[in-house]
């Protein structure tokens, strides 16, 4: 179900082999995904507090890990999730894709 709350960092996490899209208010959040196992964590400052539909377009417009399958699928999947009231510019290919790299 897509949200209105707003947050000013992004990015990816994995954990016991599941990469999945993390949302925060500050890039401290590092601390606490390293101490509780997670690998391979990657957190952008927004460039101006975003709800989880507006990140996902904007992962999908910079190229936010491009050459990743497991993080572009899960930036497919939280596109699909939050759809904007503009058309999701993630097409239903590219979801369907990303639910079975993410299995």
């Amino acid at each position: 179900m897509a949200t209105n709350k707003k947050f000013a960092v992004a990015g990816v996490s994995t954990l016991n082999g599941k990469t999945k899209i993390r949302f925060a208010n500050d890039v401290m959040r590092i601390k606490i995904l390293a101490k509780n196992g997670h690998k391979d964590v990657e957190l952008i400052d927004l460039p101006r507090e975003m709800t989880k539909a507006e990140i996902a377009q904007h992962l999908i417009a910079t190229g936010f890990g491009k050459g990743n399958a497991a993080v572009e699928a899960a930036v497919a999947y939280i596109a699909k999730k939050n759809p904007t009231a503009a058309a999701a510019e993630v097409s239903t290919a590219t979801a369907g894709k990303a639910e079975a790299v993410a299995e």
